[in-house]
């Protein structure tokens, strides 16, 4: 029963750390997505201040190019983490599968105790009521 209880522990505990990863990275996410917006502005911002708006031609904004170039590693890296993110999800869901079947087990077998004491308890007062039963037919008996 002991190594039961720890084993509990030990599945929750790792549920709420694979919880942590996936808000981490969602949060992550969030965040490189914020920083892919921001780029998009200020690029837009540097085309209309410079009236060039094809990256190929000669006049194009040096800091455009760039902020382009951060932009697509930024979209590149999200990508990345939303395969990251899918995987630590089905890491989740794994163990919480794990947790409840290791609860589901220990529910059983307490149920399975409280069901035999109760049993015995109801045969111990069974017998007390047969002793009591009885001594009562044989007080009417004298």
């Amino acid at each position: 029963m002991r190594s039961r209880k720890t084993l509990i522990q030990l599945r929750r505990f790792e549920v709420d750390e694979r919880r942590q990863i996936v808000a981490d990275i969602e949060t992550m996410m969030v965040d490189l997505q914020q920083m892919a917006v921001d780029l998009e502005r200020q690029i837009q911002a540097e085309q209309e201040r410079s009236g060039v708006d094809d990256v190929n031609h000669y006049a194009y904004p040096t800091f455009a190019k760039a902020a382009i170039q951060r932009r697509d590693n930024l979209n590149h890296s999200i990508g990345d983490l939303e395969t990251k993110l899918e995987e630590s999800r089905d890491l989740l869901s794994e163990a919480f599968e794990e947790l409840k079947k290791v609860e589901l087990i220990e529910e059983r077998d307490t149920e399975r105790v409280r069901a035999k004491t109760a049993a015995r308890e109801q045969a111990e007062l069974d017998e007390i009521g047969g002793l009591m039963g009885s001594a009562i037919l044989a007080g009417d008996s004298r």
